[in-house]
Protein backbone atom coordinates (compact mmCIF):
# COMPACT_ATOMS: atom_id res chain seq x y z
CA UNK A 1 0.00 0.00 0.00
CA UNK A 2 1.20 3.41 -0.97
CA UNK A 3 1.88 6.10 1.38
CA UNK A 4 0.14 9.57 1.22
CA UNK A 5 2.78 11.88 -0.36
CA UNK A 6 3.10 14.72 2.30
CA UNK A 7 1.63 18.50 1.24
CA UNK A 8 4.89 20.25 1.22
CA UNK A 9 3.68 23.86 0.60
CA UNK A 10 1.12 23.35 3.93
CA UNK A 11 4.56 22.15 5.75
CA UNK A 12 6.34 25.26 4.26
CA UNK A 13 3.27 27.63 5.77
CA UNK A 14 3.82 26.09 8.89
CA UNK A 15 7.10 26.86 9.54
CA UNK A 16 7.23 30.12 8.38
CA UNK A 17 4.25 30.80 10.62
CA UNK A 18 5.44 28.99 13.56
CA UNK A 19 9.04 31.16 12.61
CA UNK A 20 7.05 34.27 12.45
CA UNK A 21 5.36 33.58 15.66
CA UNK A 22 8.31 32.66 17.49
CA UNK A 23 10.34 35.87 15.95
CA UNK A 24 7.25 38.16 17.04
CA UNK A 25 7.30 36.40 20.62
CA UNK A 26 10.98 37.05 20.91
CA UNK A 27 10.95 40.49 19.90
CA UNK A 28 8.10 41.36 22.28
CA UNK A 29 9.81 39.77 25.29
CA UNK A 30 12.75 41.28 24.56
CA UNK A 31 10.96 44.69 24.09
CA UNK A 32 8.86 44.62 27.59
CA UNK A 33 12.60 44.09 28.98
CA UNK A 34 13.22 47.63 28.27
CA UNK A 35 9.59 48.83 27.91
CA UNK A 36 6.57 49.02 29.86
CA UNK A 37 3.21 50.70 28.28
CA UNK A 38 0.04 51.60 29.04
CA UNK A 39 -3.22 52.84 26.53
CA UNK A 40 -5.00 53.84 29.67
CA UNK A 41 -3.58 58.10 29.17
CA UNK A 42 -5.22 60.63 28.89
CA UNK A 43 -3.90 64.53 27.33
CA UNK A 44 -4.03 67.27 30.26
CA UNK A 45 -3.61 71.19 30.10
CA UNK A 46 -4.30 74.07 32.35
CA UNK A 47 -8.21 74.96 32.67
CA UNK A 48 -8.44 78.31 33.58
CA UNK A 49 -11.83 78.53 35.25
CA UNK A 50 -13.57 82.31 34.37
CA UNK A 51 -15.09 83.56 37.97
CA UNK A 52 -16.16 86.81 38.70
CA UNK A 53 -15.20 88.64 41.93
CA UNK A 54 -18.80 90.42 42.21
CA UNK A 55 -22.39 90.22 41.53
CA UNK A 56 -24.31 91.72 38.95
CA UNK A 57 -26.21 91.21 35.84
CA UNK A 58 -24.10 90.85 32.58
CA UNK A 59 -24.16 94.06 30.47
CA UNK A 60 -22.43 92.70 27.16
CA UNK A 61 -19.91 89.46 26.53
CA UNK A 62 -16.90 90.03 24.21
CA UNK A 63 -16.26 86.07 23.18
CA UNK A 64 -18.29 83.05 22.02
CA UNK A 65 -17.62 79.29 21.89
CA UNK A 66 -13.84 78.24 21.08
CA UNK A 67 -12.67 81.59 20.79
CA UNK A 68 -8.66 82.57 20.98
CA UNK A 69 -7.94 85.22 23.96
CA UNK A 70 -4.79 86.89 24.38
CA UNK A 71 -4.31 87.41 28.23
CA UNK A 72 -5.83 90.91 29.63
CA UNK A 73 -8.64 90.49 26.92
CA UNK A 74 -11.90 91.69 28.27
CA UNK A 75 -14.21 88.55 28.46
CA UNK A 76 -17.62 89.73 29.20
CA UNK A 77 -19.05 93.34 31.33
CA UNK A 78 -21.31 93.27 34.20
CA UNK A 79 -23.26 96.54 34.87
CA UNK A 80 -21.46 98.98 36.88
CA UNK A 81 -24.02 101.56 38.08
CA UNK A 82 -24.43 99.79 42.11
CA UNK A 83 -20.69 100.15 41.90
CA UNK A 84 -20.38 103.95 41.01
CA UNK A 85 -22.68 104.71 43.68
CA UNK A 86 -20.86 103.15 46.35
CA UNK A 87 -17.66 104.80 44.76
CA UNK A 88 -19.42 108.10 45.00
CA UNK A 89 -20.51 107.30 48.57
CA UNK A 90 -17.28 106.73 49.68
CA UNK A 91 -15.69 109.44 48.33
CA UNK A 92 -18.31 111.57 50.08
CA UNK A 93 -17.72 109.58 53.10
CA UNK A 94 -13.83 110.49 52.87
CA UNK A 95 -14.79 114.01 52.72
CA UNK A 96 -16.72 113.95 55.67
CA UNK A 97 -14.26 112.13 58.25
CA UNK A 98 -11.47 114.94 56.46
CA UNK A 99 -14.07 117.83 57.40
CA UNK A 100 -14.45 116.18 60.99
CA UNK A 101 -10.57 115.97 61.75
CA UNK A 102 -9.81 119.73 60.87
CA UNK A 103 -12.60 120.65 63.14
CA UNK A 104 -10.78 118.21 65.76
CA UNK A 105 -7.39 120.27 64.76
CA UNK A 106 -9.19 123.71 65.47
CA UNK A 107 -10.81 122.62 68.77
CA UNK A 108 -7.84 121.53 69.76
CA UNK A 109 -5.99 124.44 69.00
CA UNK A 110 -8.91 126.46 71.05
CA UNK A 111 -8.00 124.27 73.98
CA UNK A 112 -3.78 124.56 73.63
CA UNK A 113 -4.46 128.48 73.49
CA UNK A 114 -7.08 127.87 76.52
CA UNK A 115 -4.27 126.41 78.96
CA UNK A 116 -1.60 129.30 77.59
CA UNK A 117 -3.77 132.03 78.47
CA UNK A 118 -4.59 130.25 82.13
CA UNK A 119 -0.89 129.47 82.26
CA UNK A 120 -0.20 133.77 82.16
CA UNK A 121 -3.19 134.58 84.05
CA UNK A 122 -1.61 132.15 87.36
CA UNK A 123 1.48 133.65 86.64
CA UNK A 124 0.33 137.34 86.55
CA UNK A 125 -2.00 136.29 89.91
CA UNK A 126 0.60 135.05 91.68
CA UNK A 127 2.59 138.01 91.47
CA UNK A 128 -0.07 140.58 92.51
CA UNK A 129 -0.61 138.01 95.37
CA UNK A 130 3.14 138.58 96.35
CA UNK A 131 2.74 142.36 96.08
CA UNK A 132 -0.69 141.81 98.16
CA UNK A 133 1.52 140.42 100.68
CA UNK A 134 4.01 142.73 101.02
CA UNK A 135 1.17 145.48 101.43
CA UNK A 136 -0.68 143.59 103.73
CA UNK A 137 3.12 143.36 105.78
CA UNK A 138 3.15 146.87 106.23
CA UNK A 139 -0.33 147.55 106.97
CA UNK A 140 0.22 144.92 109.65
CA UNK A 141 3.10 146.54 110.85
CA UNK A 142 1.15 149.94 110.92
CA UNK A 143 -1.92 148.33 112.58
CA UNK A 144 0.42 147.27 115.56
CA UNK A 145 2.46 150.38 115.74
CA UNK A 146 -0.74 152.53 115.69
CA UNK A 147 -2.10 150.39 118.13
CA UNK A 148 0.32 150.77 120.82
CA UNK A 149 0.14 154.61 120.31
CA UNK A 150 -3.39 154.61 120.53
CA UNK A 151 -3.25 152.56 123.95
CA UNK A 152 -0.88 155.27 125.17
CA UNK A 153 -3.35 158.42 123.70
CA UNK A 154 -0.29 159.28 121.93
CA UNK A 155 -2.48 159.50 118.40
CA UNK A 156 -6.51 159.79 117.80
CA UNK A 157 -9.10 157.04 117.59
CA UNK A 158 -9.45 158.26 113.92
CA UNK A 159 -5.67 157.32 112.88
CA UNK A 160 -5.67 153.99 114.71
CA UNK A 161 -9.20 153.17 113.04
CA UNK A 162 -7.38 154.02 109.44
CA UNK A 163 -4.69 151.70 110.35
CA UNK A 164 -6.95 149.35 111.27
CA UNK A 165 -8.95 149.78 107.40
CA UNK A 166 -6.01 149.88 106.11
CA UNK A 167 -5.19 146.44 107.42
CA UNK A 168 -8.19 145.09 106.75
CA UNK A 169 -8.35 146.23 103.15
CA UNK A 170 -5.03 144.40 102.49
CA UNK A 171 -6.37 141.14 103.92
CA UNK A 172 -9.54 141.15 101.75
CA UNK A 173 -6.88 142.54 98.64
CA UNK A 174 -4.73 139.22 99.32
CA UNK A 175 -8.06 136.55 99.97
CA UNK A 176 -9.27 137.92 96.39
CA UNK A 177 -5.91 136.98 94.92
CA UNK A 178 -5.69 134.19 96.12
CA UNK A 179 -9.36 133.26 94.71
CA UNK A 180 -8.48 134.30 91.75
CA UNK A 181 -5.29 131.95 91.58
CA UNK A 182 -7.35 128.98 92.47
CA UNK A 183 -9.98 129.95 89.78
CA UNK A 184 -7.24 130.42 87.40
CA UNK A 185 -5.83 126.95 88.57
CA UNK A 186 -9.37 125.61 87.71
CA UNK A 187 -9.48 127.06 84.24
CA UNK A 188 -5.95 125.58 83.38
CA UNK A 189 -7.35 122.09 84.59
CA UNK A 190 -10.63 122.63 82.48
CA UNK A 191 -8.60 123.94 79.48
CA UNK A 192 -5.92 120.82 79.93
CA UNK A 193 -8.73 118.17 80.14
CA UNK A 194 -10.55 119.76 76.91
CA UNK A 195 -6.67 119.86 75.11
CA UNK A 196 -6.59 116.39 75.75
CA UNK A 197 -9.99 115.48 74.83
CA UNK A 198 -10.23 117.36 71.82
CA UNK A 199 -6.11 115.47 71.55
CA UNK A 200 -8.23 112.12 71.45
CA UNK A 201 -10.88 113.50 69.04
CA UNK A 202 -8.41 114.47 66.40
CA UNK A 203 -6.68 110.79 66.75
CA UNK A 204 -10.51 109.79 66.25
CA UNK A 205 -11.01 111.80 63.33
CA UNK A 206 -7.59 110.72 61.46
CA UNK A 207 -8.78 107.16 62.05
CA UNK A 208 -12.08 107.77 60.01
CA UNK A 209 -10.23 109.32 57.32
CA UNK A 210 -7.97 106.34 57.34
CA UNK A 211 -10.69 103.73 57.58
CA UNK A 212 -12.75 106.59 54.67
CA UNK A 213 -9.80 105.64 52.30
CA UNK A 214 -9.74 102.38 52.77
CA UNK A 215 -13.63 101.71 51.75
CA UNK A 216 -12.69 103.99 49.10
CA UNK A 217 -9.86 101.42 47.58
CA UNK A 218 -12.52 98.69 48.48
CA UNK A 219 -15.32 100.74 46.55
CA UNK A 220 -12.92 101.41 43.31
CA UNK A 221 -11.47 97.92 43.68
CA UNK A 222 -15.35 96.05 43.46
CA UNK A 223 -15.90 98.48 40.60
CA UNK A 224 -12.86 97.29 38.64
CA UNK A 225 -14.30 93.57 39.06
CA UNK A 226 -17.05 94.48 36.90
CA UNK A 227 -14.63 94.05 33.82
CA UNK A 228 -13.72 90.46 33.85
CA UNK A 229 -10.55 89.81 31.88
CA UNK A 230 -8.76 86.92 30.80
CA UNK A 231 -5.98 85.85 33.04
CA UNK A 232 -4.10 83.51 30.68
CA UNK A 233 -3.50 83.49 27.15
CA UNK A 234 -5.60 80.42 25.42
CA UNK A 235 -8.70 78.92 24.11
CA UNK A 236 -11.99 79.71 25.59
CA UNK A 237 -14.51 76.79 26.48
CA UNK A 238 -18.38 76.74 25.62
CA UNK A 239 -20.08 80.07 26.63
CA UNK A 240 -23.13 79.97 28.80
CA UNK A 241 -23.67 83.33 29.51
CA UNK A 242 -25.51 86.09 27.52
CA UNK A 243 -26.49 89.52 28.32
CA UNK A 244 -29.10 90.19 31.61
CA UNK A 245 -28.06 87.20 33.19
CA UNK A 246 -27.22 87.48 37.01
CA UNK A 247 -24.18 85.65 37.90
CA UNK A 248 -22.37 85.57 41.62
CA UNK A 249 -18.86 85.74 43.46
CA UNK A 250 -17.32 81.82 43.21
CA UNK A 251 -19.88 80.90 39.92
CA UNK A 252 -17.74 79.37 37.18
CA UNK A 253 -19.11 80.35 34.18
CA UNK A 254 -16.56 78.72 31.63
CA UNK A 255 -12.70 77.54 31.07
CA UNK A 256 -10.00 79.08 29.22
CA UNK A 257 -7.97 76.08 28.21
CA UNK A 258 -3.60 77.44 28.11
CA UNK A 259 -2.96 75.49 24.67
CA UNK A 260 1.24 75.79 24.84
CA UNK A 261 1.66 73.62 27.60
CA UNK A 262 0.11 70.07 27.92
CA UNK A 263 1.37 66.76 30.08
CA UNK A 264 0.10 63.14 30.05
CA UNK A 265 -1.45 61.60 32.91
CA UNK A 266 -1.11 57.40 32.24
CA UNK A 267 -2.44 55.26 34.62
CA UNK A 268 0.48 52.20 35.19
CA UNK A 269 -0.79 49.07 36.82
CA UNK A 270 1.48 48.38 39.59
CA UNK A 271 2.93 45.28 38.52
CA UNK A 272 4.70 47.51 35.96
CA UNK A 273 6.18 50.40 38.00
CA UNK A 274 9.07 48.27 39.74
CA UNK A 275 11.66 49.55 36.82
CA UNK A 276 10.00 52.83 36.23
CA UNK A 277 12.03 56.34 36.91
CA UNK A 278 11.54 59.79 36.92
CA UNK A 279 13.57 61.19 34.13
CA UNK A 280 12.78 58.34 31.63
CA UNK A 281 12.42 58.53 28.11
CA UNK A 282 8.84 58.28 26.54
CA UNK A 283 7.53 57.81 23.44
CA UNK A 284 3.79 59.17 23.08
CA UNK A 285 1.38 58.35 20.02
CA UNK A 286 -1.89 59.92 20.30
CA UNK A 287 -5.03 58.30 19.07
CA UNK A 288 -6.00 61.73 17.20
CA UNK A 289 -2.91 61.99 15.00
CA UNK A 290 -1.56 58.47 14.82
CA UNK A 291 1.17 59.84 12.26
CA UNK A 292 2.93 61.50 14.83
CA UNK A 293 5.56 60.28 17.65
CA UNK A 294 5.72 63.07 20.71
CA UNK A 295 8.46 62.90 22.87
CA UNK A 296 8.22 63.19 26.55
CA UNK A 297 9.95 62.30 30.29
CA UNK A 298 8.48 61.04 33.31
CA UNK A 299 8.22 63.50 36.18
CA UNK A 300 6.50 62.69 38.72
CA UNK A 301 4.25 59.38 40.42
CA UNK A 302 1.09 60.29 42.33
CA UNK A 303 1.43 59.74 45.68
CA UNK A 304 -1.44 57.29 45.74
CA UNK A 305 -3.56 54.79 43.35
CA UNK A 306 -6.33 56.75 41.53
CA UNK A 307 -9.25 54.62 43.55
CA UNK A 308 -8.25 56.01 46.57
CA UNK A 309 -8.79 59.15 45.43
CA UNK A 310 -12.22 58.52 44.30
CA UNK A 311 -15.74 59.52 46.00
CA UNK A 312 -16.21 56.27 47.53
CA UNK A 313 -12.26 54.57 47.82
CA UNK A 314 -12.57 50.91 48.77
CA UNK A 315 -12.47 49.50 51.76
CA UNK A 316 -11.04 46.15 51.70
CA UNK A 317 -12.03 45.05 55.40
CA UNK A 318 -15.56 44.42 54.47
CA UNK A 319 -17.56 42.23 52.45
CA UNK A 320 -15.63 39.25 50.26
CA UNK A 321 -11.93 40.14 49.45
CA UNK A 322 -11.50 39.97 45.51
CA UNK A 323 -8.03 41.24 44.96
CA UNK A 324 -7.94 43.70 42.00
CA UNK A 325 -4.51 44.96 40.39
CA UNK A 326 -4.29 49.13 41.19
CA UNK A 327 -3.39 51.56 39.24
CA UNK A 328 -1.20 54.50 39.78
CA UNK A 329 -1.11 57.79 38.09
CA UNK A 330 1.87 59.02 36.32
CA UNK A 331 2.83 62.66 35.11
CA UNK A 332 4.49 62.85 31.81
CA UNK A 333 5.74 66.19 30.75
CA UNK A 334 6.18 67.01 26.71
CA UNK A 335 9.72 67.32 26.26
CA UNK A 336 10.66 71.40 24.44
CA UNK A 337 11.91 69.06 21.33
CA UNK A 338 7.56 68.54 20.08
CA UNK A 339 6.70 70.87 17.16
CA UNK A 340 4.91 73.22 19.09
CA UNK A 341 2.27 73.60 16.77
CA UNK A 342 1.45 69.74 17.00
CA UNK A 343 1.38 70.33 21.00
CA UNK A 344 -1.01 72.97 20.76
CA UNK A 345 -3.50 70.49 18.60
CA UNK A 346 -3.57 68.27 21.68
CA UNK A 347 -6.93 69.03 23.26
CA UNK A 348 -7.32 67.63 27.41
CA UNK A 349 -9.07 64.59 27.38
CA UNK A 350 -7.66 62.84 24.36
CA UNK A 351 -6.75 59.14 24.22
CA UNK A 352 -2.71 58.73 24.30
CA UNK A 353 -0.51 55.26 24.61
CA UNK A 354 2.39 55.76 25.91
CA UNK A 355 5.65 53.66 25.88
CA UNK A 356 8.55 54.15 28.63
CA UNK A 357 12.23 53.40 27.84
CA UNK A 358 13.47 51.61 30.74
CA UNK A 359 16.83 51.65 29.62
Amino acid sequence: MEKKKTNKKFLIILIVLVLAGATYGTYKYMHSLAHETTDDAQVEKNMSPIIPRVSGYISKVYVKDNDFVKKGDTLFVIDDKDYQVRVEEAEAALAAAEGGYEVAKADIGSASAGVSVSEANIQSTKGNIEAAKVRLWRATNDYERYKNLYDNRSITKQQFEQAEAAKREAEAQLNVLKQAEAAGRSQRSISVSRSAVSSKQTEVAKANIDKAKAALEAAKLNLSYTIVTAPVNGQISTVDIQPGQLVQPGQSVFYIINNEQAWVVANFKETQLNKMREGQKVSIMADAYPDTEFEGIITSFSPATGSRFSLLPPDNATGNFVKTVQRLPVRINLTESNDKEKVKLLRPGMNVEVDVHLK
